[in-house]
């Protein structure tokens, strides 16, 4: 797969980190920073289909919030 060099500024404290880590699990700070984007992405779409599933079971039943909180309420006042 072709790849792209990039110019990225990072304040110091946060290279540290980021080099401290990369040498602790032997790999370089570009492969540290490419993984990292992998699972920033990776969660993203992760959260992105947990909403859409959410908004269609909430448009097929009818959710209201109001319905949420009347549910998160009756919860609440069980456990008092």
């Amino acid at each position: 797969m072709p790849t792209s060099t990039v110019n990225i500024s990072f304040q110091s404290d946060l290279l540290r980190q980021i080099d401290s880590i990369a040498k602790e699990e032997s790999r370089s700070r570009s492969e540290l920073i490419r993984e990292s984007a992998r699972m920033y992405i990776d969660r993203k779409n992760r959260w992105k289909s947990i909403f859409t599933l959410g908004e269609t079971l909430q448009v097929q039943n009818e959710i209201t919030e109001q319905n949420i909180f009347d549910e998160i309420n009756a919860v609440r006042n069980k456990n008092i």
